[in-house]
C-alpha cells in the first residue's frame, strides 16, 4: 500500500503553486473564528490550533494551573479556532510549506492518517508519553502512532463504545434487558418488546449512515477490515457479515428499523430516542453528553451497560471517535511543549476537566477505579444516567475487553463507500449482503491499491 503522505504533499504543493488571487478566490483565506491568549509575555510561547472552542478553553485552563505549579517552566499560548475543514487545510499546507504552522494542533482522527506517512512533520511523543503509558488505554496510544509505533498524537478520550438502554420504557413493558449477554439474548428482547408493544416501539435502529455497528462486530471477532497501519483493506470478513446477516433479520423480522437520517448522532436520531420510538443502541461513552445537551428530559430514564457479543468471552467495545493532539516540527521548544500537552491531558488535573466538564470517558484508566475521580455526585453524568458510567468502563478494564480497529490512510474511502453505497443496497435494497461487500471490495482495490 503506497503511503498517502507524499500524494497529499505533492497536491498540496500543487495548489501553492497557484496565484494568490485565484487561491483566495477559489478557497479564500481561513479565519480563526476566537483566538486568546494565556500565560505570561515572558513565558515560552506557543501557537495552538483547534477546531473546538470547547477545547481550547480546557487547554487555556490547564495553561493557567501549569503555570502556578511550575513558575520555572512559565508558557504562554495563543489559542486559535478555526472551522473543522479550515484548520485542517491550512495545518496541511503550512506542513508542506515549511513555515506557518502552530506549534501544536488538534487533530481529528479521520484525518490522522494524512499524517501517519513517510517523513512524518510532526515530533514524536514517545517519551513525553512515557510516564503515562502503563496507566493509559493502549489502543488509544496506537491509533494516534505512526505503523513503527512511534507515538505523534495525545489522545482525548476513549470513546468506548458501550449499550444505552431506555430503561424505563423496556421495564414499562416487564422487560428484562439487564440480562442480556450475547446478540442471541438481545434478539429474543427484540422479539418479546414487539409483541409487548404491539409493534410500536423498535428495540434499536439499523445505520446506513455510519459503520459504527461494523467496528463493534470486528473488535468482537479481533478483525480489522483497514487491515492495520500498514496492511491491506478487506471488508469481506466474517465479523461484518455476521453483523449485516443479523441487522438484515432484524429489519426484516421488524424489531429493527433504519436510522432516520442513517444514524442516531442527528437530530431525527434524538428524536427517535427521546420520543421512545427505539429501545436501545450502541454507541460510543461520548454520546452522553447528546442526552445532556439535547434530550435533558430523558434524565433517570436511560441506562448503560456493555455490548452483547456473538460469543461469550469476547471483547465487547472499541475506541470511536476522537482527536488526537500533536506538535508540529516546526516547534521550537518542542520538549516543553511535549511537557506541557501529555500532561495536560493524561494527568489527574487535566483528566478531571475531561470527566466533569466535557463528558469524555478519560484515556488514564488508572483513575477509573479512583473514587474521587469515577464516582463524585458534584458530577452531572454521575445522576443523570441509572448506572455511574465509570461502573461499565471499570467492567471493561477488568475483562480487557476494548479492542482496537485503526483508522488509517484507507479509512476516508473505505467508510465512505460503506456509508454511501453498501449500507443502503443492502438494508434498504435488498441486495445480497456477499454480493454488495465483494462489490465495496473491488471498489477499493481499484482506488487505492
Amino acid at each position: 500500500m503506497k503511503k498517502r503522505w507524499l500524494s497529499i504533499m505533492m497536491a498540496a504543493a500543487m495548489a501553492a503553486t497557484m496565484p494568490a488571487a485565484v487561491m483566495a478566490e477559489e478557497e479564500g483565506e481561513a479565519e480563526a473564528t476566537a483566538v486568546t491568549t494565556v500565560g505570561p509575555e515572558d513565558g515560552t510561547h506557543f501557537e495552538m490550533w483547534s477546531f473546538v472552542d470547547a477545547h481550547n478553553e480546557f487547554y487555556g485552563k490547564m495553561v493557567e494551573l501549569w503555570n502556578e505549579q511550575n513558575p520555572d517552566k512559565q508558557i504562554n499560548v495563543t489559542f486559535s479556532t478555526y472551522p473543522y475543514g479550515d484548520m485542517h487545510n491550512k495545518l496541511m499546507m503550512s506542513l508542506q510549506a515549511g513555515s506557518g504552522a502552530p506549534d501544536m494542533c488538534d487533530v481529528e482522527i479521520g484525518q490522522f492518517p494524512n499524517y501517519t506517512g513517510d517523513d512524518c512533520p510532526l515530533y514524536p511523543l514517545t517519551d513525553a508519553l512515557a510516564p503515562y503509558e502503563a496507566d493509559c488505554v493502549t489502543s488509544r496510544l496506537d491509533v494516534y502512532s505512526k505503523g513503527d509505533g512511534t507515538r505523534i498524537g495525545v489522545p482525548t478520550h476513549v470513546g468506548a463504545s458501550v449499550m444505552y438502554w431506555n430503561a424505563e420504557l423496556l421495564e414499562s413493558y416487564g422487560l428484562d434487558y439487564k440480562s442480556v449477554k450475547t446478540w442471541d439474548d438481545y434478539t429474543a428482547l427484540g422479539e418479546a418488546l414487539k409483541e409487548a408493544s404491539n409493534g410500536e416501539v423498535y428495540l434499536t435502529s439499523v445505520d446506513t449512515g455510519g459503520v459504527d455497528w461494523m467496528w463493534i462486530a470486528m473488535a468482537e471477532y479481533g478483525e480489522d477490515w483497514t487491515g492495520g497501519p500498514d496492511g491491506e483493506p478487506n471488508v469481506e470478513l466474517d465479523s461484518v457479515k455476521k453483523m449485516m446477516t443479523m441487522q438484515k433479520q432484524w429489519l426484516d423480522d421488524g424489531i429493527a428499523m433504519i436510522s432516520t437520517d442513517g444514524h442516531v448522532d442527528l437530530e431525527a436520531g434524538f428524536k427517535n430516542v427521546s420520543e421512545g420510538k427505539i429501545a436501545s443502541f450502541p454507541k460510543a461513552m461520548w454520546y452522553m453528553s447528546r442526552f445532556m445537551n439535547y434530550m435533558p428530559e430523558m434524565e433517570g430514564k436511560y441506562d448503560i451497560t456493555t455490548i452483547p457479543v456473538f460469543e461469550e468471552g469476547q471483547k465487547n467495545s472499541v475506541g470511536i471517535g476522537g482527536t488526537g493532539t500533536v506538535i508540529t516540527q516546526q516547534c521550537e521548544a518542542p520538549e516543553l511543549a511535549a511537557e506541557w500537552l501529555t500532561w495536560a491531558k493524561l494527568s489527574k488535573e487535566g483528566e478531571s476537566y475531561i470527566w466533569s466538564v466535557l463528558g469524555f470517558d478519560v484515556c488514564n484508566s488508572a483513575l477509573w477505579f479512583d473514587e474521587d475521580f469515577a464516582f463524585d455526585e458534584s458530577n452531572p453524568y454521575n445522576t443523570f444516567f441509572r448506572c455511574k458510567p465509570y461502573e461499565v468502563l471499570q467492567e471493561l478494564a477488568n475483562n480487557d475487553a476494548i479492542g482496537t480497529v485503526y483508522t488509517t490512510s484507507v479509512s476516508p474511502t473505505l467508510n465512505d463507500y460503506m456509508c454511501t453505497t453498501t449500507l443502503n443496497e443492502v438494508f434498504e435494497d435488498g441486495m445480497d449482503i456477499d454480493e454488495a461487500l465483494a462489490e465495496a471490495q473491488e471498489y477499493l482495490e481499484m482506488e487505492l491499491m
